[in-house]
C-alpha cells in the first residue's frame, strides 16, 4: 500500500476526471472505503466482484481489508493504468476486466467452483445501478453464486429497496429483493464525500440472499404481475391489472385481494400469492 500515491494525485497523472456518461462518481476518503468494505464482514476467504472501481478507491480498501482476490468490471479503458498500479501493490490479487458489467458472466470471470465465497461489493454508477441489482436478483438459480450483496445507490433507490407496504417507496425493487432476500440500508454517505459531488444523497445496502418466500411461484409470473400492478399505482388492481392476460376480477378472487386496494399496500407475500393465482387462471384459459 506504501507504494500507491494518494488518489486525487492519481486522478491527475492519469487525468481520470469523472465523465457523466459513465455515471463516474469516485470515492477518494479511505477511511469511508474502507467502512464500506467491512460491512460484509470476514473477506479473507472471499472471491469480491466490484464493477466500476475508477481509480480504485473503494478496490483499495477491499484489498487492505484482507479480500483473498477482487475482480473488477470496468469500462473506461483511461482507469486502467491506474488499476494496473493497484494489482502490483496488491500482489496481483486484483483482476480488471474491460466491458459492460450487465453483460459479463461473472461466475466465469471469477471461475468460481461451487463451494467459492463470492461476494458483491461496489460503488455501483447511478447510470446502471438499478439494472445491476435487478440482474443479481433475477438469476434463473437460485440461491445465487453470491453471498451478499453490498452496493451503493442513490438514497431514493436505496429506500425503494427496504420499503415496507403502505409507504411511498414501495415498489417492484422492494418486492422482488424482499422475496429474495433480506435487505437493509447499512450506511448513508453525502455528496460531499464524492468526487464531483452528485445532485444527491447516496446509501449503502447489504443484500443476503436467503430461500423465496415460496419456492413455487414462477419469477416471471411474479415479476409480470408486479410490473403491472406498480405501473400503474395510483389505480386500483382491478385496473391496474388490465394488462395480464386473463380477467383482473377472476384473478384477484382467487388471491383474496380487494378490487379496490392498490400494489403499494399489497405485501411480499400476497404478491407472491398473486403470481401463483395468476399461472393457475393461464392455464385454464
Amino acid at each position: 500500500m506504501s507504494e500507491l500515491p494518494p488518489l486525487r494525485e492519481v486522478i491527475n497523472t492519469y487525468d481520470l476526471r469523472a465523465k457523466k456518461s459513465f455515471g463516474q462518481n469516485f470515492l477518494l476518503d479511505l477511511n469511508l472505503t474502507r467502512k464500506i468494505a467491512r460491512i460484509p464482514g470476514d473477506l479473507s476467504e472471499s472471491i469480491v466482484y466490484e464493477v466500476g472501481p475508477g481509480p480504485g478507491g473503494l478496490t483499495r480498501a477491499l484489498l487492505m481489508e484482507g479480500a483473498k482476490r477482487v475482480f473488477a468490471a470496468e469500462m473506461d479503458e483511461r482507469c486502467l493504468p491506474a488499476l494496473s498500479d493497484v494489482s502490483a501493490a496488491f500482489d496481483d490479487r486484483l483482476t480488471v476486466q474491460l466491458g459492460d458489467a450487465l453483460e459479463i458472466d461473472e461466475p466465469t470471470l471469477l471461475r468460481l467452483e461451487p463451494s467459492s465465497d463470492a461476494r458483491i461489493v461496489a460503488n455501483l454508477p447511478y447510470n446502471v445501478g438499478t439494472l445491476l441489482f435487478i440482474k443479481w436478483l433475477t438469476l434463473d438459480s437460485w440461491k445465487p453464486w453470491y453471498k451478499s450483496l453490498t452496493l451503493m445507490f442513490q438514497q431514493e433507490v436505496a429506500e425503494r429497496i427496504v420499503a415496507s407496504p403502505g409507504t411511498k417507496a414501495y415498489g417492484r425493487l422492494s418486492v422482488l429483493a424482499q422475496w429474495r432476500g433480506r435487505a437493509r440500508i447499512a450506511m448513508k454517505v453525502p455528496a460531499a464525500a464524492f468526487t464531483p459531488p452528485p445532485k444527491v444523497a447516496s446509501a449503502i445496502v447489504h443484500f443476503e440472499p436467503s430461500e423465496p418466500l415460496d419456492m413455487d411461484v414462477e419469477l416471471g409470473d411474479l415479476e409480470k404481475v408486479v410490473e403491472k400492478a406498480f405501473g400503474q399505482r395510483r389505480k386500483m388492481l382491478r385496473a391496474s391489472l388490465k394488462g395480464l392476460d386473463v380477467s383482473p376480477t377472476d384473478l384477484l378472487e382467487r388471491a383474496e385481494l380487494e378490487p379496490t386496494q392498490r400494489a403499494e399496500n399489497v405485501s411480499v407475500a400476497q404478491f407472491v400469492n398473486l403470481a401463483k393465482c395468476y399461472r393457475k387462471l393461464k392455464s385454464t384459459n
